[in-house]
């Protein structure tokens, strides 16, 4: 049996209001991840009670590191964050701890937790993404599963930021489409830009995890194209009050999860 039929993606939920962290479903990664990186995620719609009962509102940042055990279901995650509606925290350091305990036992790795409190936030700043853009190529497309082949390379030596927000996939278990715009950097053989493009549409049609297919574009890339360094990110689009940003690179990178205008 495989374990997303165990998941709660794709069934009809019952939505608890007091802290359940049962409700966290896990899914191994997959091996071999020689690679650095990480998922971070931004909830948009966390709720908990003070001690009187005054519900407090926040945004949270969850960093889980790539070389985690474990991804976390994001119904799942949706599904314990909807727990902390009706529960009682003393403090803001309390809920913040619960978080970090639970998300990492449920990814078996260390994760970052950041909270804030909405009243106490100023204006979000929403970034665009650095480089070049790469949709109003002139391409044809009619590949839409991923095709490495579709990669080519020229002779110059290069430094290049690239990016589109052609990138769609879809949910490998409800079929709903997962949108994003996916940034890449590397130092190398110059690769051709229409085939990239190419190749990023060819995702159109494939049924992976956000995090899956952000780590099968790194070494698609890698391995055809060998670049010296690479860095890869994708900021998906936010649903169900979540938005994820998987990055992952040849080498140790501070990442800064930069908001873009669809998130």
């Amino acid at each position: 049996m495989s374990e997303l039929t165990l998941s709660p993606l794709g069934k009809e939920a019952t939505y608890v209001s007091r802290y359940a962290p049962e409700l966290l479903f896990s899914i191994a990664r997959k091996n071999n991840r020689d690679f650095f990186g990480v998922d971070v995620w931004r909830a948009f719609e966390v709720s908990w009670l003070e001690p009187k009962g005054k519900p407090v509102v926040a945004v949270a940042e969850f960093i889980f590191p790539c070389l985690s055990a474990n991804i976390i279901e994001s119904k799942s995650l949706k599904l314990y964050l909807n727990s902390f509606n009706g529960t009682c925290f003393d403090s803001l350091e309390m809920v913040s701890s619960t978080l970090v305990q639970d998300l990492s036992k449920a990814a078996g790795g260390e994760v970052q937790v950041n909270l804030q409190i909405l009243s106490d936030m100023q204006q979000a700043k929403i970034d665009i993404p650095e480089g070049v853009c790469l949709d109003n190529l002139e391409v044809s497309c009619s590949v839409y599963q991923p095709d490495a082949s579709l990669l080519s390379v020229g002779r110059p030596l290069v430094e290049e930021k690239l990016y589109s927000h052609l990138l769609k996939s879809n949910c490998p278990v409800t079929g709903q489409p997962d949108w994003a715009t996916v940034e890449i950097v590397y130092q190398g053989q110059q690769i051709q830009h229409e085939s990239l493009l190419q190749y990023i549409v060819s995702y159109r049609n494939h049924n992976e995890f956000h995090e899956q297919c952000v780590e099968r574009m790194f070494m698609d890339i890698l391995n055809r194209c060998k670049p010296q360094r690479l860095m890869i990110c994708a900021r998906y689009t936010r649903r169900g009050g979540l938005d994820i940003n998987p990055f992952r690179s040849t080498h140790p990178v501070n990442f800064q999860a930069k908001r873009l205008f669809r998130q």
